[in-house]
C-alpha cells in the first residue's frame, strides 16, 4: 500500500478486497483464502492474542505474486523493513462452565454415597492434599453443613496458610446425587458447585463427578481464573473414591 494510506474502510479485507487502495493485493492466509477470517478461538480455550502488524518498507512494491504464501511474503519483506507498528487484540469464545468426568466403581451406590455424605469421607478422597480434617455429622438433606480444615501450604501457590471452610449441601438425593458449595472467610462467596451423580451399571455404579462455576459472579471471575479445579483432579478423586469405598467395605453403613 502507498505510504500515504493511513486508514482502511470497514470490510477492506473482504473476498474481493474492495476497500483496498489501487494496486494493493491480499495474499492467501494459512487457510489459503485471500481474506481476513477474523478471530475464532476454540470454545473454552481462554483468551487468544491476535497481532495486527504494519511494516514500513523501503520499496514501493515487493513484486510478490498474488498467490504467494505468508511465509514467502515475510521472507521477501525482511530485508526491506524500515520499521513496524503492532496492535495486539484479544478474543475469547466462552465454553461450558462445567466439567464432568465418570468412572465405573465396583461397589453399590449405597456404599459410595456413605463416603460422599460423610464429612470425613471428603477428607479421605481428597486429591489435592489440602483437606486435613473435617467436623460434623453425615449430611442427610440440602442445607446441611459441615466444617473442613484446609491447609493451602500443601500447594504453596496462594499464601492462605491454614483455614476453615464450611461445606453447604445444595442437592441431596440418597444413593443418587449429592452436591455442595463452599463458604469461606472471603465474601461474597464464589458459589461454585461440586457434586456426584450415581447410576447403577453392570459391574457396580457409574459415578460422575462434576464441577460447575456457572453461578460464580463476575466479581469472582475477574478476580481468579476458573475452573480452579482441573479435570485431572476430578479424575484423580474418582480413583481415590474407589479405593476408599473398597477399604471401608461395600456396605451402606460405615
Amino acid at each position: 500500500m502507498p505510504a500515504a494510506v493511513t486508514e482502511l474502510p470497514e470490510g477492506a479485507g473482504d473476498d474481493a478486497g474492495s476497500g483496498l487502495p489501487e494496486g494493493a493485493i491480499q495474499v492467501p492466509n494459512d487457510a489459503r483464502l485471500a481474506r481476513f477470517l477474523g478471530a475464532a478461538p476454540p470454545a473454552g480455550h481462554g483468551v487468544h492474542r491476535y497481532f495486527v502488524v504494519v511494516h514500513a518498507l523501503d520499496v514501493e512494491s515487493l513484486g510478490v505474486p498474488a498467490d504467494c504464501t505468508p511465509a514467502f511474503l515475510g521472507f521477501t519483506m525482511a530485508s526491506h523493513v524500515l520499521g513496524r507498528a503492532v496492535l495486539i487484540a484479544t478474543a475469547e469464545t466462552p465454553g461450558p462452565e462445567r466439567i464432568e468426568v465418570s468412572r465405573l466403581v465396583p461397589a453399590s451406590a449405597g456404599a459410595i454415597f456413605a463416603v460422599l455424605s460423610d464429612p470425613q469421607g471428603h477428607v479421605d478422597i481428597d486429591a489435592s492434599g489440602m483437606l486435613i480434617d473435617a467436623e460434623g455429622d453425615p449430611v442427610e438433606r440440602a442445607g446441611d453443613r459441615f466444617v473442613v480444615h484446609m491447609d493451602r501450604e500443601a500447594l504453596g501457590d496462594v499464601p492462605l496458610g491454614k483455614y476453615d471452610v464450611e461445606v453447604v449441601i445444595t442437592t441431596l438425593v440418597p444413593g443418587e446425587e449429592i452436591a455442595w458449595t463452599v463458604e469461606g472467610r472471603i465474601r461474597p462467596h464464589a458459589r461454585h458447585i461440586y457434586g456426584y451423580r450415581l447410576e447403577p451399571a453392570e459391574g457396580g455404579t457409574l459415578v460422575t463427578s462434576y464441577y460447575d462455576w456457572s453461578e460464580v459472579s463476575e466479581e469472582w471471575k475477574n478476580r481468579i481464573t476458573f475452573p480452579v479445579v482441573p479435570e485431572s483432579s476430578l479424575k484423580a478423586t474418582l480413583g481415590i473414591l474407589e479405593r476408599t469405598v473398597r477399604r471401608r467395605g461395600d456396605s451402606p453403613t460405615r
